[in-house]
């Protein structure tokens, strides 16, 4: 099994996408294939499932993890520094419920990569890979890119009646794209993650959703799955469609999730008390990290959470891209808004004690991370513009 802080190390050696969660597993099979032969893994973690907060925009390292009290004005953060838990390790003050976590955290401050731009950087921190091909602005996802984590991991996951892997609240995308990066690519359609959601301001359907149509009951739709064996039985021109057949265990899948009370309990997040909801906030980004842990809990191995925000003019915005402004808040006034630090200090804060407190910790890996970092030197509008050459990574 996989030791949390050993992955985390060796994921700022070689690049968020250089070693995520295929890789990992990989390690797994070979361990488990070969116990008498020395391996990387160690044997004292239990990693089986990981949680990834994908902070779209790209957070400012210096406003959140790494705050530099000793830099000149015009570059140290506006925000002081607090101490943390673990001696020498200070956070910004606006995170006072991280402060608590940080001996159960990982901070690699050296992650870096060579854009500046969101759309080939969102591809490279989800794929792993640099795609130079990649148009800027609006590149829409397509087959012909190269899987994201997510479809490797639902490539490496045996088929069962809960997704290897799930997006939500929805993919990254906007101004009628959905991003590149955010789906199985090559791998093909029976490995994208289950999305609760399509992305906003455009017109494509998410990938595998959950969601029944309502006039389609259980019982009708487990007809329905018999009536379709009848009819491809039949159809032997069908049965011997190499493309068809490769369909035939994702469609079983498609079919047990949709019927499965396990998988409807997981997305249902109603059945949850009122004060766990109000720890995780109730709000999307809350709610959104409440339902990827019970998405764990029931199985599934990789739960990846698109932070995003809603403008009062209903535009979708990548909300730690600090260095404009939003509904006339600039800058820092952006990350002190709900949508931003303060969701994810108290959804975060109630994340890792329900991980802890169940012992489901050393299980989970949660990951935190954007696609790029933020300058060192603060711009006019109180906020930092982009920089591939460093971001922190938790």
């Amino acid at each position: 099994m996989l030791h949390r802080r050993d992955a985390m190390v060796r994921l700022g050696q070689v690049g968020v996408g250089g070693l995520t969660l295929p890789t990992l597993l990989e390690l797994e099979q070979a361990r488990a294939a070969d116990t008498g032969r020395h391996h990387l893994v160690p044997s004292g973690g239990q990693a089986k499932s990981c949680i990834l907060i994908y902070l779209w925009g790209g957070p400012p390292q210096m406003d959140l993890w790494d705050p530099n009290p000793q830099a000149p004005v015009g570059i140290r953060s506006l925000f002081d520094p607090i101490d943390t838990v673990v001696p020498g390790i200070q956070i910004a003050e606006e995170m006072p419920l991280f402060a608590r976590h940080t001996d159960k955290t990982t901070i690699i401050r050296s992650y870096s990569h060579d854009s500046n731009n969101h759309e080939p950087s969102v591809f490279r921190s989800l794929t792993g890979k640099i795609d130079r091909s990649l148009r800027v602005p609006r590149n829409n996802r397509t087959r012909k890119f190269f899987p994201n984590v997510q479809g490797v991991v639902s490539a490496f996951t045996p088929l069962g009646d809960m997704p290897a892997s799930v997006t939500i609240p929805r993919p990254i995308g906007h101004d009628g794209s959905t991003y590149a990066g955010t789906h199985a690519g090559w791998l093909g359609g029976r490995h994208d993650p289950m999305e609760v959601a399509a992305a906003l301001e455009t017109a494509e359907k998410p990938t595998h959703s959950m969601r029944l149509p309502d006039d389609l009951s259980d019982t009708r739709l487990l007809a329905r799955r018999g009536l379709l064996d009848v009819i491809e039985r039949a159809d032997r021109r069908y049965q011997a469609n190499p493309v068809a057949s490769g369909m035939d265990g994702f469609r079983e899948q498609a079919f047990s999730m949709l019927s499965s009370p396990r998988a409807k309990q997981a997305f249902d997040i109603e059945q949850v008390d009122a004060a766990t909801r109000d720890r995780y906030g109730r709000n999307e980004w809350g709610e959104s990290i409440l339902m990827a842990r019970r998405l764990v809990d029931a199985g599934v191995r990789l739960v990846t959470i698109s932070w995003m925000y809603f403008t009062k003019s209903r535009n979708v915005s990548n909300v730690w891209d600090n260095h404009g402004g939003i509904d006339g808040k600039n800058g820092y006034e952006m990350l002190k808004a709900e949508f931003c630090l303060p969701s994810l200090d108290r959804g975060f804060h109630a994340l890792m004690e329900d991980l802890s407190g169940s012992g489901q910790l050393d299980e989970t890996l949660v990951a935190m991370f954007g696609e790029f970092g933020r300058t060192p030197k603060i711009n006019k509008k109180t906020g930092r513009d982009h920089w591939g050459a460093v971001q922190s990574t938790v």
